[in-house]
């Protein structure tokens, strides 16, 4: 097990992508909560604008655009027994097209209604981004 004070913080973004009253959902293919349901996101690359690097995740993991539409919060992901920190960055967007198909890290990729992604979901801090996104979008 890594120290948490021995990871370096890694900036990653997630997004809250509604369409309708449904919210688009990808059980995890790699570490960390690997197997897990969660957000479409990953890490921004260098020099990639946070907004930039979310709409990116979501095409690479779902094969979806979509419009953002407002920053949720920043939320720290600190998995000490994964030895990992990430600064996760999260927004929520509304739908424009396509057919999730997951894709990059994703094993699989699939719009849920809310209330059976919040009961999918594992890690707390998940949930409450869904349900932060899904009143920022006015659909509470």
């Amino acid at each position: 097990m890594t120290s948490p004070t021995a990871m370096i913080p890694v900036p990653a973004v997630g997004v809250v992508c509604l369409k309708g009253d449904q919210v688009l959902m990808i059980r995890r293919g790699t570490a960390p909560r690997i197997g897990q349901w969660s957000l479409p996101g990953g890490r921004i690359a260098p020099g990639e604008r946070a907004m930039d690097a979310a709409l990116r995740e979501l095409r690479e993991e779902t094969g979806v655009t979509a419009r953002l539409i407002g920053l949720i919060d920043v939320v720290d992901g600190i998995f000490a027994d994964e030895g990992r920190h990430y600064v996760l960055i999260d927004y929520a967007a509304e739908w424009i097209e396509g057919v999730p198909v997951a894709g990059d890290d994703a094993a699989e990729a699939t719009f849920m209604s809310i209330d059976e992604a919040l009961k999918a979901v594992d890690w707390d801090q998940t949930r409450r981004i869904i349900a932060a996104g899904v009143r920022l979008a006015g659909r509470a």
